[in-house]
């Protein structure tokens, strides 16, 4: 198979990593890179022997598929000019900074018939793809994603760069809609909401806890499902995912640990616990991996545009509910 010819847009310092990423990977070429800062873009096209192209649609006519790393007000831009000419797009999250933007993408998308994928990249963290093959119905969620702070990401609330994130796995851990939003937020260091907590409610009754600070002193990226008899620990960063579950006294637990056990009645149940295998696999690498596969084989990409607007529509929401909060000066 041929390698697919991949140009990336943006190449600050997350679009290094793609870029690194790509130029590491048999399947793809790093092509070209395109930015509106010239010295940066030909210090990246130097280090990883690309052409630098100086215009957008220039680099779109060369490449099979793009990467878009530009700013988020950015996104839906370069994101239509790619899907415009007809070229797949990989676009980092959040899909665009506004729903009304994200919805005009993603119905041009399926118009023109061109892949668009958005990069939430924790749906491709080991411990997210553990779960793989578990039955999972939680029914309580609470999740903390914490960092210290990087001026960086200062150019939208904490909502969009952070619990986005968590927002996006939720969505697609429960089977139901969201019924109702509760927020709370404050503007730290920024003038933006620099750590936030909401509180989803679905209508099929879960409920989930969901926290973003990036004023914290130390990171933490750890979610925690409840279901009827079992309890799930995942922590993104340790890449590990522990299961705890209840089973009969009879039940086949040959890779287990047995933790204790309860008695009630005439029953007995086991506590007992396992770590799912987690795939040993860059995260990026994996993203990419499956953007091309989805490419080449027309399947529907694990995170869709649909994916990526319904994590935008959501933290839009717990967004405008802080900003309604604020206190007039």
């Amino acid at each position: 198979m041929s390698k697919t010819k991949v140009g990336i847009a943006g190449v600050g310092k997350l679009g290094e990593y793609h870029c690194r990423t790509l130029a590491s990977m048999p399947e793809a070429e790093l092509t070209g890179v395109y930015d509106t800062n010239a010295a940066r873009m030909n210090e990246i096209a130097g280090k990883y022997h690309c052409r630098a192209f100086g215009d957008l649609q220039e680099m779109l006519q060369h490449v099979d598929a793009v990467g878009i790393v530009v700013p988020t007000v950015q996104h839906y831009s370069v994101a239509k000019a790619a899907v415009q000419a007809g070229v797949p797009v990989f676009v980092e999250k959040p899909i665009t900074s506004t729903v009304a933007e994200a919805e005009e993408l993603v119905d041009l998308a399926a118009k023109k018939n061109v892949l668009l994928q958005v990069g939430h990249i924790e749906r491709f963290n080991p411990a997210i793809r553990a779960l793989d093959g578990l039955d999972v119905k939680p029914m309580f969620i609470e999740s903390h994603r914490l960092a210290p702070f990087d001026p960086r990401g200062t150019d939208v609330a904490v909502v969009l760069d952070l619990m986005i994130h968590d927002i996006d796995i939720i969505l697609s851990l429960v089977d139901s809609e969201v019924e109702r939003i509760d927020a709370n937020g404050v503007a730290v260091v920024s003038d933006e909401a620099d750590i936030a907590n909401a509180r989803l409610q679905f209508r099929n009754g879960c409920v989930a806890n969901v926290t973003a600070s990036r004023i914290s002193q130390r990171k933490m990226r750890k979610m925690r499902l409840f279901q009827k008899d079992s309890y799930i620990s995942i922590d993104f960063l340790q890449k590990l995912t522990e299961l705890f579950r209840l089973v009969d006294d009879e039940a086949d637990m040959p890779s287990t640990i047995i933790l204790g056990q309860i008695e009630k009645g005439k029953k007995k149940r086991h506590i007992i616990y396992d770590q799912p295998v987690t795939p040993e696999e860059d995260a990026m690498e994996a993203e990419w991996r499956s953007f091309l596969s989805c490419l080449h084989s027309g399947r529907k990409p694990v995170v869709s545009g649909e994916d990526g607007l319904k994590a935008l529509t959501v933290a839009a929401e717990i967004t405008r509910i802080i900003d309604n909060q604020k206190i007039p000066e």
